[in-house]
């Protein structure tokens, strides 16, 4: 059985990571398409699959993703896939059609997001016409969450027989690397210069617009005069959906807040956080969330697309309406205030997701898809 996944950039391999030699162990022969770079390169040698560098740009631009799905038909037809498994609403855009043109026998869609949910006037209707292409094209459309899927079902972009969502949703959680670890968040706050009997809110994710990154700093306002209070934040800031400069400006000298950019050892600053928050617009499924529940923190997260499946409101977090500065604030300050909360939600998260969110479980459950699709 031979499956092609196809991402834009190699960034968002971080989905399949961890299934490829899950996979290969049980004779799936698994290739990916990406767009080309070292970091491509990279991937491909960590994980001893065959890559193949095609250019795709993120944004839709009618004659260069012409080109890209020219150029993906070619390669696909030389890979000669039982399936191609396309990802993220571009991935899945370029790839649907690529693999058609390439008569692949069988297409899956995975649907990790909705761009329509934030997108406004014209700029909705073209992403909205995409992701119908996308979902028409595809054999099954596999969605990130139920959540997702419900509401795809709502703007009638899938159908209940051509979709599915595999057991729990996510990509599920590596409960062994994420482990609350009191030694390595007292290291990780040394390094850091953050006392040790401080109160630490933490953010992991791109520092973007959508992130709820205005928000988040509006309320560290208030809660940051109190000089026990802590920001972590990790992640870096990105030109697409920019934050305000104001936003950023105050996030650069205010004081107690660490920005420490992009890290890919995050359980060690995971670690040294009391909490996590997450104030997004939209999401798919969100995987800070269940890292941090495996870590042991409770979470503060809003009423969307997708942390309503990561957060068992009052259990292991507290979701609050997307936008809404006070109620956000307010959360953070309840479990700033009473560490027994804090706890309490915390190891209610740590035993959501091992018992429930084992990756092994959801590549259980790919694989029968694949077997199913290509006949095996």
């Amino acid at each position: 059985m031979r499956v092609v996944h196809v991402t834009t950039v190699p960034t968002s391999l971080i989905f399949i990571a961890g299934q490829i030699d899950w996979m290969r162990e049980r004779g799936v022969d698994v290739h990916v398409i990406s767009s080309p770079g070292a970091e491509l390169d990279a991937f491909g040698a960590a994980h001893s699959v065959p890559v193949y560098g095609v250019e795709m740009p993120r944004a839709i631009t009618p004659l260069e993703d012409l080109k890209a799905v020219r150029a993906l038909a070619r390669v696909i037809r030389g890979i000669r896939p039982d399936i191609v498994h396309a990802h993220t609403p571009k991935g899945g855009l370029l790839g649907m059609m690529a693999a058609t043109a390439a008569c692949v026998p069988y297409k899956i869609y995975h649907m990790r997001g909705l761009l329509t949910l934030t997108a406004k006037g014209a700029r909705r209707r073209l992403l909205a016409a995409a992701e119908s292409t996308s979902t028409e094209l595809a054999d099954l459309v596999i969605c990130q969450s139920h959540s997702l899927r419900a509401e795809a079902l709502k703007q009638g972009l899938i159908t209940t027989e051509r979709s599915t969502v595999l057991v729990q949703g996510s990509n599920g959680v590596n409960t062994q690397r994420f482990a609350p670890n009191a030694n390595l968040g007292q290291m990780a706050r040394s390094e850091l210069g953050i006392p040790q009997d401080a109160r630490v809110v933490g953010f992991v994710g791109r520092l973007v617009g959508d992130k709820g990154v205005r928000e988040l700093a509006t309320a560290w306002r208030e809660i940051g005069e109190d000089p026990r209070n802590h920001l972590l934040i990790v992640g870096d800031y990105e030109p697409r959906d920019p934050v305000p400069e104001s936003t950023r400006e105050f996030l650069s000298h205010a004081p107690n807040v660490h920005i420490v950019g992009w890290q890919t050892d995050t359980p060690r600053f995971y670690a040294a956080m009391d909490l996590l928050v997450l104030p997004t617009y939209r999401e798919g499924f969100p995987n800070v969330p269940l890292e941090a529940a495996a870590m042991g923190l409770p979470v503060v997260a809003t009423e969307v697309v997708g942390c309503v499946d990561a957060v068992a409101d009052g259990v292991t977090g507290t979701l609050v309406p997307a936008r809404n500065v006070p109620r956000l604030r307010e959360a953070i300050e309840r479990y700033l205030e009473s560490p027994e909360l804090a706890r309490r939600h915390g190891e209610s998260g740590r035993r959501r997701m091992v018992t429930e969110f084992d990756p092994e479980v959801i590549y259980e459950a790919l694989y029968h898809v694949y077997c199913h699709a290509s006949g095996h």
